[in-house]
């Protein structure tokens, strides 16, 4: 899988309905779009591709449609607020032409002038294992239409200082959808076993996704990361187990597996380089890894 770049966004426009590229003078990279307007390409276009974009994206949309992201897919009947992130792969695929709405996307260096102390890789709705699709309700959707709406309009002014109201409007769409969030993906973490699940999870997680055949994990067991995090292994094992119920070799074998069906599905890579990718000494090894967590060996999965 590669990552759509923000130019091959603008190119899914019919001609004359794609917003203006503007390069702004400023860090970072802001647009919003409607949805309305993209969804005039789906006439003469093939579906949306299944792969990472190197942007982030925040979409408000109204209609039948699917959302596909790593390896799980969410169908929305009406409303739904969707936060996509470069890490994970995901595509969207409309079930017919009557869809309404807008997204924006920026890039994380954009929300750094705002000192709003808001890192989108750290926020939960922008999370791997979070919950990124929220199924709204119609007053949900209004609040948030007015926030997309005033967006809109001041992307297309010529005032001064407009990015940094865009900043805001930014921020303050963000805070909705934390707001909006299941009250376990907020969990707050106040103590030093928390943060160092916290510091596990990032861990675990900067190590993806793997882009090409040749990039390999550098943490693989439980010793190797608890060396990294400077703990003793039966200290890290037996937080991640008070605090998550799962044991460190547990965690990642789940994260594995998940990245697993993402490369055996998504890519062509063949099933003995996404072993090596993955760490695993021989394929006999990762097929088996792959039946227990799966049930099924790598080659029926991927069918």
């Amino acid at each position: 899988m590669k990552s759509d770049s923000l130019e091959e966004l603008y190119t899914k426009f019919p001609p004359g309905t794609s917003p203006a590229v503007d390069r702004q003078r400023e860090v970072g990279h802001f647009n919003v779009f409607n949805v309305a307007d993209l969804i005039l390409s789906y006439r003469s276009r093939p579906p949306m591709t299944f792969d990472r974009r190197a942007f982030y994206k925040i979409s408000l949309i109204r209609g039948r449609s699917r959302i596909e992201y790593a390896d799980q897919g969410v169908e929305v009947n009406h409303n739904a607020l969707w936060f996509a992130t470069h890490r994970v792969p995901y595509r969207w695929l409309p079930h017919d032409l009557a869809q309404n709405g807008y997204f924006c996307v920026f890039t994380e260096e954009f929300l750094l002038p705002a000192k709003s102390g808001m890192v989108p890789s750290e926020l939960s709705v922008f999370q791997p294992g979070g919950v990124p699709v929220l199924i709204i309700t119609d007053e949900e959707y209004a609040a948030l239409e007015l926030i997309f709406r005033k967006m809109e309009q001041e992307i297309a002014s010529d005032y001064l200082h407009k990015y940094d109201l865009l900043r805001a409007y930014l921020v303050e769409l963000i805070h909705h959808g934390q707001k909006l969030q299941p009250t376990t993906a907020l969990a707050p973490t106040p103590n030093a076993s928390a943060r160092l699940v916290g510091l596990f999870t990032d861990l675990l997680e900067r190590q993806f996704p793997l882009e090409t055949p040749h990039q390999q994990l550098r943490l693989r067991t439980a010793t190797d990361f608890a060396s990294h995090l400077a703990v003793h292994v039966n200290h890290l094992n037996r937080v991640l187990k008070e605090t998550t119920g799962h044991t460190t070799t547990a965690l990642i074998s789940s994260r594995v597996a998940q990245e697993s069906k993402m490369l055996l599905k998504q890519t062509n890579w063949t099933v003995s380089e996404i072993a090596d990718s993955l760490g695993f000494a021989d394929v006999a090894h990762f097929c088996h890894f792959f039946k227990r967590q799966t049930g099924l060996v790598p080659s029926a999965f991927r069918g």
